[in-house]
């Protein structure tokens, strides 16, 4: 049975909370996206403003919050959490997370609409256990019996349940970054994640697109980062925007949004993207090439080559030749023919979890050491396509040095015909070799880039 249909088991109506709970199971216990799963349920249903509102802010801060409200269930109920049944523990989670982090919602509402949710979903014995868990709640939070363990006490323990993050992660930051910066780097993922376009400037310019953003309610800025961004602060229609305008923009990241430039290719030139779906920095390479030249887009499942077809179509694009290929399995025909090849290498993911609610909780120590050996055959495969003369650009979305520095040190070691090449800071117009963005400093998504070039033979 799956979470939409345990959840809807004898539901009769569909409030907003109903529906919040149905996108939670699939996201928790389903392996769904919050963001894909949110909004293909909002489109799915007319609902006025303050429900949209509503039903975003119990799906994203349940499943943020995951772990505190776990801990805190663990305080409430004698029973342990792996006996209670998934969908009656999701409905207790986004109750705690209305009562203890949700000021405007009535306590009453949050036990009345819980214990309801309960008795549509299982029976009256399972209702009124929900209903004793939620009163205890209202009780231990007005009496303040329930606390976190003190900072001084345990400060990974503390940072963790504080800002909605697993403490084996605070424990690895804290060891990187330092207290205050680890504080800073948790908070900055529980932000809202904002809304970046990329703008394609094949069919319009930034100044354009602003002016027609501002014409549909939004509330635009141009990116400090990148020449081609647009970052907007407050978002109205977007479905009817990328229908009115379908080739204007790419809805990309603003650290994203620099792996393009700082590769640098020309019009004319051949380029390999061997990481490429869903082709977001693909097409952005096409852009700077002026759909002049020849971009191969790899990608290893099929499904995904056709994400990028979609996107080069819709974008007005027809220099991108999406291959089905394995970016660690070398293709002879290839070899020395690129002018610049792209490596956005598979990675943990932990410099964008402010846009990816569920992600933090998917991780684990023992999944950062997948990514390296992989990353490493990947980029070595890669090397083997770059011209003399050549490109060579590695990219991350992670902040962890062995998927990222490290990895790239031991690289140019193994590979003396490359060396790193020089591009500048797209702030301060410092040059560098390699760039690592950090959320808590730099106010933007987390990033590595690493550009290097293949010696003249």
């Amino acid at each position: 049975m799956t979470a939409k249909q345990q959840t809807n088991r004898t539901i009769k109506k569909e409030t907003a909370r109903q529906m919040a709970l149905e996108i939670i199971c699939s996201v928790i216990d389903g392996g769904a996206y919050a963001n894909i799963a949110l909004n293909k349920a909002l489109r799915a249903k007319k609902y006025d403003d303050r429900d949209r509102r509503f039903i975003t802010e119990l799906v994203y801060g349940t499943v943020k919050a995951k772990g505190t409200l776990d801990w805190l269930l663990s305080q409430l109920s004698s029973r342990p959490l792996n006996k209670i049944d998934k969908v009656i523990l999701n409905i207790l989670r986004m109750g705690v997370y209305q009562l203890f982090y949700l000021d405007k919602v009535p306590a009453s509402a949050a036990c009345n609409e819980s214990t309801e949710l309960a008795k549509a979903a299982s029976h009256a014995g399972t209702a009124k256990f929900v209903n004793g868990i939620m009163r205890s709640a209202v009780r231990s939070r007005e009496a303040g019996t329930i606390a976190f363990p003190a900072y001084d006490e345990n400060r990974a323990q503390n940072i963790a349940l504080t800002e909605f993050h697993p403490e084996w992660l605070v424990k690895r930051w804290l060891n990187q970054f330092g207290e205050e910066e680890t504080k800073a780097l948790c908070i900055y993922d529980n932000l809202p994640p904002v809304l970046s376009f990329r703008v394609n400037t094949l069919k319009t310019t930034r100044a354009a697109l602003m002016k027609e953003l501002a014409a549909e309610g939004f509330a635009a800025e141009a990116s400090k980062w990148c020449d081609d961004g647009i970052v907007c602060t407050k978002t109205s229609g977007l479905n009817a925007l990328l229908e009115k305008y379908p080739d204007a923009f790419y809805m990309q990241d603003e650290s994203s949004m620099l792996v393009a430039h700082i590769l640098n290719p020309q019009p004319g030139m051949t380029v390999l993207d061997v990481c490429a779906a869903p082709g977001g920095k693909t097409t952005h390479l096409a852009q700077l090439m002026q759909n002049k030249g020849k971009i191969y887009a790899f990608d290893i499942h099929s499904h995904k080559i056709e994400l990028i077809k979609e996107n080069a179509a819709r974008l007005g694009i027809d220099i991108i030749e999406p291959v089905l290929q394995d970016a660690a399995v070398f293709k002879p025909e290839w070899a020395e023919a690129a002018d610049c090849v792209l490596v956005d290498a598979p990675c943990s993911g932990l410099g964008v979890l402010r846009r990816r609610a569920e992600a933090r909780w998917r991780k684990s120590r023992k999944d950062l050491k997948v990514f390296p050996p992989l990353q490493k055959s990947i980029l070595k495969n890669a090397a083997r396509y770059v011209k003399p003369g050549g490109r060579l650009v590695y990219s991350t979305c992670t902040l962890e040095p062995e998927e990222n520095s490290m990895l790239i040190k031991e690289f140019l070691a193994a590979n003396p015909s490359f060396e790193y090449a020089e591009f500048k800071h797209p702030l301060s117009g410092e040059i560098l070799n390699e760039l690592q963005l950090l959320p808590q400093r730099d106010g933007i998504d987390g990033f590595y880039i690493c550009a290097m070039r293949r010696k003249e033979q």
